[in-house]
Formats: C-alpha cells, structure tokens, sequence
C-alpha cells in the first residue's frame, strides 16, 4: 500500500475526489484548505492500482502547474482495508501494469544511479582500486567488495528503463555515464597493471579470461532479476544481482592485463564484460516489457515500442554474435 497525496487549489477538488471513486480506492481523506487556498487529498493505494491512479492524475492535472502529487511509502498498516471492488467500465482499457512501483518511482529511483556527476566518477575510481587490488592479491571477498559499490549497473538499467519509455534523453545521459565510467575504469586499471611489481595472473584474475554459455545464462538471469528487484520493491535483491554479475571486476581485468602486455588473455575478459552488458540489457529491457511498464499517452506509447524493439533486436543480435565468438574462441583453444 502506499499513500498518493495530490496538493492543488479548490477548483480540482472536485475532479480528484471522482478519480479516488472511479478507481474504486478503498480509502481516501481530505485535508483542510490553507492559507493559499490549495486542498489535500490522501489516497491508500494498493500497489495494482498505484500506476492508474497516477496516469488519471496526470491527465487531469498535467497543464495545472500549481498541482503537486507526492507518493508515499508505507512501511505497515492496521487495520488493513479491505480490497474495493473493480469499477464495471473497467473493460476495454489497456492492460494495467504488473509492476508494484509506478514508473515515476522507477524514474526516479533508476535515474538517480545513472547520472554521470562527481559522486558517480569517485564510485568508479574506488571500486576500480578495490576490484585490482582484490585481484591482484586473489582475495575474493575484497572484489566482493568491489562488486556490491556496483556504479555501472546503474546506467544499465536507465538505459533499458529509457528504451522501455522512448525517454531518448534518459538514455544519452545513460550511455554517457556508462561510457566514460568503462573509460576511466579501464584507464586505471591500466596504469595500475603496469606499474605492478609482480605478476597480475592470480587465479581471480584467471578465472575472468574466459566465459562460457554458463555465463551467458547467469547473466541472463541476474538482469531479469535486477528489473523485478525494482519493480517489486525488493531493493535488497539488487545486492545479489550485484555480485552475481559485476561489471567493474572484468573491467579492472581487462585494463591489468593490458597493462602487463597479456593481450589474448585481455580479450577473453572483454569477451566477458561484453557478454556481462549485453545480456543485462536485454534480460532488463525484456522483463519490462513484461511488467507492463510503458509511458502513459498512446503516442508516447507507440514511440516507446518501435524503440524497445529496435533495441532488443540490437541486443538479440549483439548476443548472438557473442555466442558465436564464444564458440570459436574454445574451438580454437
């Protein structure tokens, strides 16, 4: 459940009030007027209906610039209300959504983690530090360390949520933090792989040379649960995703082993991180679809599909072009 509160002046009172009642809310208060003559109205939403309510809203609402809606978190409720019945009109619109969170808490939540700002670089720079150093020392749980800082899942999963909305901008601001995070990522490994007294070949770093279908499938699964983390409100899954299928480890290998003059075995590590991209890409932009999560004006919707296909298509293809590299890669070997 989670309270939606819409601020606005007298005149929308009216107009709020029969969205409370046409989405059948079970609960819903109305707070006093202030000074400025704007009214509050407090809706206990269940999370089936939270992303209606907030679509209504904003057809009603969208050109009334003094209007403000805030959605509330609750931790727990007594007595729990009991389920209103379905309105009888309620045939013939478009399926509803199966995501617990409304796409504005996804924005807001994914968004957030893929800004390409000062916090996001020092994110970067220390996991980059932590994961060679836990690699070149062979202690798995310092690049455990490495894998839960986790700054480059988040530009993933905006890139996926901004081809599931056709938000082009969300997804350049994602692209660019991905981009320049990889970037500097490597940079430093780099320099850290080369000036390195002793050898960089620990079995950490060994093991990341290579990747078979196996990888491929955990991949898979661990973007798949990654997006149903957040649109269930499970962040606390997002850590296992995070260990599961790190970005910043085959990174930090590639750039050592660059930096020590091994080659071959850095191309099996970016064999790695790009099957590690693609597949959480794709894996993300499918369960979205799934989930239902779409813009909310038909326009904007059919702008949205045309992208999301375009770009699981570009993933399908990008994947299997790596399964074939795969294959290759362990014929010759």
């Amino acid at each position: 459940m989670k309270i939606i509160e819409v601020i606005t002046d007298q005149g929308h009172l009216d107009t709020v009030l029969g969205i409370a009642e046409q989405q059948a809310i079970a609960d819903f208060w109305q707070l006093p007027a202030s000074e400025s003559e704007r009214v509050s109205v407090r809706m206990l939403v269940p999370p089936n209906k939270s992303q209606a309510v907030m679509d209504a809203l904003q057809l009603a609402l969208g050109t009334h610039e003094g209007s403000r809606v805030v959605i509330q978190p609750i931790e727990a409720i007594w007595p729990v209300p009991e389920p209103a019945e379905e309105p009888a009109e309620s045939t013939g619109k478009a399926a509803p959504s199966k995501s617990a969170v409304t796409r504005e808490e996804l924005y807001s939540q994914i968004e957030r983690g893929a800004r390409p700002d000062y916090t996001f670089y020092i994110l970067v720079v220390l996991s980059t530090v932590v994961a060679a150093i836990g690699l070149l020392q062979n202690s798995a749980a310092v690049i455990i360390g490495a894998m839960v800082i986790a700054p480059l899942l988040g530009p993933n999963m905006a890139l996926a949520l901004g081809a599931a909305l056709g938000d082009r901008e969300l997804m350049w601001q994602s692209f660019k933090a991905l981009l320049s995070g990889m970037g500097l990522s490597l940079l430093l490994s780099l320099l850290i792989g080369q000036f390195w007294p002793g050898s960089v070949l620990s079995q950490e770093v060994l093991s990341r040379t290579d990747v078979g279908l196996d990888g491929v499938a955990l991949a898979l699964a661990s973007g798949t649960a990654a997006v149903m983390s957040l649109t269930t409100g499970l962040s606390s899954v997002l850590v296992g995703v995070m260990v599961a299928v790190a970005l910043l480890p085959p990174m930090a290998t590639i750039g050592l082993l660059l930096g020590a003059g091994e080659m071959d075995k850095a191309l099996g590590a970016t064999l790695l991180l790009a099957v590690n991209i693609v597949c959480v890409n794709l894996a993300a932009k499918l369960t979205l679809l799934f989930y239902g999560v779409r813009p909310r004006t038909w326009l904007e919707q059919r702008k949205a599909k045309q992208s999301m296909l375009l770009y699981i298509s570009i993933w399908i293809l990008s994947l299997t072009i790596l399964i074939g590299a795969i294959y290759l890669r362990h014929r010759i070997a």
